[in-house]
């Protein structure tokens, strides 16, 4: 009966660690693991614990920072919202921020925008350097020509 403990526990660890993608949960799923075999293998609940424990805190600390390094170390493409940091566009409404108008357009989309400098009058047709999104608008500076 104690495997079939050990099996759930197995299972809800990992689904908890598919539903947050923590790194975390994984590992003592591994330990529950161990603790399954050594219940099937008729060793008594102290040493499944014992080794439910050690086997958990050896895989959290030797192997979830290589983990988390490897998975985080893959370059990552920009999308929606993000990809229009560093882009030019064009205004197509003046932006001034004390006026609190402004849009430009960029990647085929019309957005409202805002200078990065608030005392900064930026006129239609004038092309920007999307610097920042803060909710809907972008944080627009004019480019300057060199």
């Amino acid at each position: 009966m104690d495997a079939l403990y050990w099996l759930l526990l197995f299972i809800a660890l990992l689904i908890i660690e598919i539903i947050t993608l923590g790194l975390t949960t994984i590992w003592f799923a591994g330990g529950a693991l161990v603790g399954f075999f050594l219940s099937l293998a008729g060793v008594i609940p102290t040493v499944q614990w014992a080794a439910f424990c050690a086997v958990s805190l050896v895989l959290l600390f030797a192997t979830r920072p290589w983990a988390v390094r490897h998975f985080n170390s893959q370059k990552r493409e920009k999308t929606n919202v993000d990809s229009l940091i560093g882009k030019t566009a064009v205004v197509t409404a003046e932006v001034s921020n004390l006026e609190g108008k402004g849009e430009v357009f960029v990647k085929g989309l019309a957005w409202t925008a805002r200078s990065a400098e608030d005392g900064a009058v930026i006129p239609v047709d004038a092309h920007v350097l999307v610097k920042a999104v803060e909710g809907v608008k972008l944080i627009v500076e004019e480019k300057k020509e060199d």
